[in-house]
């Protein structure tokens, strides 16, 4: 099976503009010549490639094309660079990045990556359990995760621990845990979590009373805006150690009991690519992580 760079090129930028015509208008051909390219590249494998919604959306098939023709786009990129013809309109580095890490210790890892490799990134937000998914499907080149095992055709590397603490105000505390944190208490005791994918306020809340409770709660999916929450008093949560040390230092913030931390492993995974500008990212990546995880 041979499938023309152009045609990956074609098959890259409807995924990126979410359309046929907004990849048309991006490449600057008619919308007919990228229903065409579609269709051959569709014949030639044998399967469809594309859901034709709004925005489109790749099948299981076309994932497997997508990787191949981000791939090729970065393969590419990398040869230009090497040749002095790279330019700020290059490839784009698509990676995962669970909230918590995108709040703390990751930009500037990005930055400096940024700086040393003259590319550039797009950075897609995901919680650490499910951004694997991401990299099955192509959608990204390389993710910070919590899952270990590598995704086929990729690397996985540990980064390090993450250490999150259950927190509150003062008056939340007082008010709510007068009698320290019990079952019955944290029934009744409103708490935040960042989303329905939010795991580790359930991880505390079973850790202390063996059973799974049901208590009031607040979403809220911004790390920032969600450590802001737990600071007004709207409820508890577990915040990184990174955004709450300074306010438990200062006594804005409380912990909840004397064992309140959670501890996530994070990993970084790369497309298996000889590529300079993913080596250096994974470098910059690794060295910081390494001073700012446990």
């Amino acid at each position: 099976m041979q499938l023309p760079i152009e045609y990956l090129s074609t098959f890259t930028a409807i995924v990126r503009e979410g359309s046929f015509e907004g990849a048309a208008r991006a490449l600057r051909v008619t919308p007919s010549a990228i229903s065409q390219r579609v269709r051959l590249m569709e014949e030639r494998v044998g399967s469809v490639l594309l859901q034709r919604s709004r925005p489109v959306a790749v099948t299981e098939a076309g994932a497997a094309v997508l990787r191949a023709a981000r791939q090729v786009d970065r393969v590419v990129d990398d040869v230009a660079r090497e040749l002095g013809e790279g330019s700020a309109r290059g490839a784009v580095v698509p990676i995962v990045v669970n909230a918590d890490s995108l709040a703390t210790w990751f930009m500037p890892a990005l930055a400096s990556a940024a700086e040393q490799t003259g590319a550039r990134f797009e950075v897609l937000r995901a919680d650490g359990t499910i951004s694997t998914e991401q990299l099955r499907r192509g959608a990204a080149m390389a993710a910070v995760t919590a899952t270990r095992a590598a995704v086929p055709g990729c690397a996985s590397t540990r980064l390090g621990r993450m250490r999150y603490r259950a927190v509150a105000t003062p008056e939340f505390v007082g008010r709510y845990f007068s009698e320290g944190v019990t079952p019955s208490a944290l029934g009744a005791a409103p708490m935040l979590e960042f989303d329905r994918h939010d795991v580790f306020q359930q991880r505390f809340v079973k850790r202390i009373t063996r059973a799974t409770i049901d208590p009031p709660r607040h979403f809220v999916p911004s790390s920032t805006e969600f450590a802001r929450a737990i600071e007004l008093g709207m409820g508890w949560g577990m915040l990184p150690s990174a955004q709450c040390d300074a306010h438990l230092a200062d006594g804005r913030l409380v912990q909840l009991g004397t064992d309140s931390s959670v501890l996530l492993t994070l990993y970084w995974q790369r497309w298996n690519l000889s590529s300079p500008v993913l080596d250096a990212l994974s470098s910059i990546m690794l060295e910081t992580a390494a001073a700012a995880l446990e």
